[in-house]
């Protein structure tokens, strides 16, 4: 059982200066693994397209199957038998899922340059299927990985060193923290003294965004935004933080893309504040570009998050007014 088919579609050069759009001159079937295939030509396109000055070409399977996978491969044939260079050369992937559909090019020559290849009157299309895998086999179901550790987590089953945050108790797997974050690595693993306490209490860390950051090192996701309260941006902010305090850097981009979604009137400024603060240069620049158009300037200005932020951060609040003067 061969995976792939090859063919020498041959065409008569005469004869398909003469056909209409539409018109199609089809090959013999041939067989790549124990599926039946032909190619179809259109010399003058299969609709109308421009000025039709173009070949379509296509592989269609014939036999009756689902989930068919195979590589499309054709190549001109010059006169002296060759396979043609790299620019009349074209390959498709094709996913097939019944018998009947035909994958490949609207427009894959010009026929104004297909004299250079004709032989004996004919013209050579080299033309290989291969097939991919066995289309019988079932295909795998997605990895459920998260779901299973994010189960271990519910349970707590096996858990070895438990965080106390907000006066609430986050038990973990410390293996799984240091394989995630190599701030957790560095402080359950190394030589300081949270290495050896079964209980460790941090400082100055929202509970809930620390929840969410726990569920996000066993689980590589963040649940829907509905579940994020009456403030997602506030959420964000925190989550941020404890994204960058434990070098979780995927869960950073995530919580900057969701801010830069949500940048506005009433939360630029605190925004700004929080790039700043945790080097979020493009975040940084989504918010100044905000800041710099005259209607959204003179609103946000406004708020208590603007009037913080002036205090809190007079470097970027001249930076920001510099921008936004042109100075």
């Amino acid at each position: 059982m061969l995976s792939a088919g090859l063919l020498r579609f041959k065409l008569d050069y005469e004869q398909i200066q003469h056909l209409a759009i539409g018109d199609v001159v089809s090959s013999e079937n041939f067989s790549a693994r124990d599926y039946l295939w032909k190619i179809n030509c259109y010399p003058h396109g299969v609709e109308i397209d421009g000025k039709n000055e173009h070949l379509s070409l296509y592989a269609q399977l014939v036999s009756k199957s689902k989930n068919v996978k195979a590589f499309f491969n054709a190549m001109m044939v010059g006169i002296d038998g060759k396979l043609s260079s790299s620019d009349v050369r074209r390959s498709v992937e094709v996913h097939l899922s019944e018998g009947g559909i035909q994958w490949g090019w609207n427009r894959f020559i010009k026929r104004s340059d297909l004299l250079p290849y004709v032989m004996n009157g004919m013209v050579t299309i080299a033309c290989l299927v291969r097939v991919l895998g066995d289309s019988n086999m079932p295909v795998p179901p997605p990895s459920d990985l998260a779901t299973h550790l994010g189960h271990l987590l519910d349970r707590t089953l096996g858990t070895d060193v438990s965080f106390i945050v907000g006066g609430e108790a986050f038990p973990a797997h410390r293996a799984l923290l240091a394989a995630r974050s190599p701030v957790f690595c560095a402080e359950l693993f190394g030589s300081m003294a949270d290495a050896t306490m079964p209980s460790i209490t941090l400082q100055d860390i929202d509970p809930a965004a620390f929840r969410v950051m726990l569920r996000f090192i066993y689980t590589d996701d963040l649940p829907p935004d509905d579940e994020f309260g009456d403030s997602p941006v506030d959420m964000m902010l925190h989550l941020l933080a404890v994204a960058d305090r434990y070098a979780l850097e995927r869960l950073k981009v995530m919580c900057e893309l969701k801010l830069w979604e949500n940048v506005s009137v009433d939360t630029a400024a605190s925004i700004l504040a929080c790039a700043e603060t945790y080097s979020c240069p493009k975040l940084k620049t989504k918010c100044m570009e905000f800041f710099a158009v005259k209607e959204n300037f003179k609103k946000a200005a406004l708020t208590d998050g603007f009037v913080m932020l002036l205090q809190k951060y007079p470097t970027l609040a001249d930076e920001l007014l510099g921008r936004i003067l042109g100075i």
